[in-house]
């Protein structure tokens, strides 16, 4: 089938119009038309057209030109290809690169007329996925400034639950004291915090009492707009369902706190030989739901606006092509989220490590002692040692040494992973986005590497702590972003 001349100008800027041996140059054109030839537009290799057409169309196409000199508002291309197209019928020999730009032209001049398809399958205002970019901030927010809380010992200092008049921080000295004494009858302040002053207690209050405002905003931030979007039909069936979890899942979030502070304020802790603050168990649970709460957040984003926005379906047709031409990237594909899981593990075995103190032993790497394996790895199963051995498997969650060997070698399986993938991944034709998205995670994963080994061996300080938490959310959003660009069809 013939390839219309407006088509070639349009795609390629390359039009062969064979015309005998004459060329039409940018020295031939006049000086006001000069302007959009150097935007692009080469008109070369006229010649060799069939003779009963080669003159008149020559003369006819310059005589065009010459006519049409003043005028400042026509578009060169569009109008030199309806001249052409009027002169005669005769097919236009494309090149191949003529060939090579309308296969892409055409694809997406496709996108264009499916991206309706899209907004009609997926009817939700982008106003909806900004909020929940938006609300996904605020979880990244709180994460941090829960860590920070942790970190300075400041999680037990409300010792009570109140969703509307725990708003109210004291005002008066008399109103502090009676929260300091309220502290004092907890285990944390009689093990570890007995010499402690008001104002420092104020500052561990604040602390908490932050970190609790900022739960309530975030309730607030998500249950509000949602109920308003919901009603005003900006959301699809599918969005307004998932929506409904998140916000359960939010609430949930506010009780596995109040259980995790109650677990730290338990006067059988007096007992024990070391204090810890909170289980390990409800610090694991209590992190792990933010981290779920977050990534459906992000990934619900992140579809509304690809699937409402320009071009919808041109990432879309990428991803396909890649996946029927190239068998490998299939694979390729699925081992995104299969990292994205190791990079949740990976957090979630933090958790324990900081529920336990893990992080201030075998300060050094990659040993822990005079092995890869520390010497006491199974040592609560020991009957010789313990009155009361607990199976070796719980040791993997309450042993300090199998806690932090565990995070350690998740961490490592899971960096040696994300290079991989990188490595695999320069063996495609990956979509600008996703090899952007695939060149921030190698990156991310070595700054966070690097701070993890850092917090070690410095014995967590305050600010390496926070930061490394900080980036596993941060390595966990890039893993997401990536999976999200490599999906053929948003579901």
């Amino acid at each position: 089938m013939a390839t219309p001349a407006w088509r070639l100008l349009r795609l390629s800027g390359q039009v062969d119009l064979r015309l005998s041996s004459n060329l039409i140059t940018r020295s031939n054109l006049p000086t006001n038309l000069r302007v959009g030839y150097s935007f692009g537009l080469s008109v070369r290799n006229i010649s060799n057209l069939k003779a009963n057409n080669t003159n008149s169309l020559r003369d006819r196409t310059l005589s065009w030109l010459s006519r049409n000199a003043s005028s400042k508002t026509l578009s060169l291309s569009q109008e030199l290809a309806a001249q052409v197209n009027s002169f005669t019928a005769v097919p236009f020999p494309v090149s191949d690169t003529a060939r090579s730009n309308e296969a892409f032209t055409d694809a997406s001049t496709d996108a264009v007329d499916t991206d309706s398809e899209y907004a009609a399958r997926y009817p939700t205002k982008r106003i909806v996925g900004y909020w929940f970019l938006y609300c996904a901030a605020l979880v990244f927010a709180i994460v941090v400034v829960g860590g920070v809380t942790r970190l300075t010992e400041s999680g037990l200092s409300i010792t009570e639950w109140n969703l509307i008049s725990g708003m109210k921080p004291p005002r008066t000295e008399e109103e502090w004291n009676v929260e300091f004494n309220k502290y004092k009858l907890f285990p944390e302040y009689k093990l570890l915090n007995h010499n402690i002053t008001l104002n420092e207690f104020k500052f561990i209050f604040y602390m908490e009492w932050g970190h609790r405002m900022l739960g309530r905003f975030i309730g607030l931030s998500f249950i509000l707009p949602g109920l308003y979007f919901a009603a005003r039909g900006y959301m699809s069936p599918a969005i307004r369902n998932r929506s409904l979890l998140i916000a359960t899942l939010i609430g949930g979030q506010g009780i596995l706190g109040w259980y995790m502070v109650k677990s730290g304020l338990r006067e059988e802790l007096m007992e024990a030989k070391a204090f810890h603050g909170v289980s390990q168990y409800w610090l694991a649970a209590h992190l792990g739901s933010a981290f779920i709460i977050y990534s459906m957040m992000l990934l619900t984003g992140f579809e509304i606006l690809r699937t409402s926005g320009r071009n919808a379906s041109v990432l879309a047709k990428q991803i396909v092509t890649l996946t029927q031409t190239q068998p490998a990237f299939k694979t390729f594909s699925r081992s995104t989220h299969q990292i994205a899981t190791l990079i949740f593990l990976t957090a979630f075995s933090g958790a324990f490590v900081a529920g336990l103190d893990a992080g201030l032993i075998y300060n050094e790497f990659p040993f822990m002692g005079n092995s890869l394996m520390p010497s006491d790895m199974w040592a609560l199963s020991d009957a010789a040692v313990h009155e009361k051995p607990i199976p070796k498997w719980r040791n993997l969650l309450e042993n300090a040494s199998a806690v932090q060997f565990n995070h350690r070698w998740l961490a490592m399986t899971t960096a040696t992973a994300v290079a991989g993938l990188w490595v695999a991944s320069r063996r495609f034709t990956l979509p600008r986005s996703s090899r952007l998205a695939v060149n921030a995670l190698i990156g991310v994963t070595a700054l966070q590497v690097t701070l993890g080994i850092s917090t070690l061996l410095y014995l967590v300080p305050v600010p390496l702590a926070a930061a490394h938490q900080s980036g596993s959310l941060l390595l966990l959003s890039t893993s997401l972003w990536l999976l999200h660009t490599l999906r053929r069809l948003p579901k």
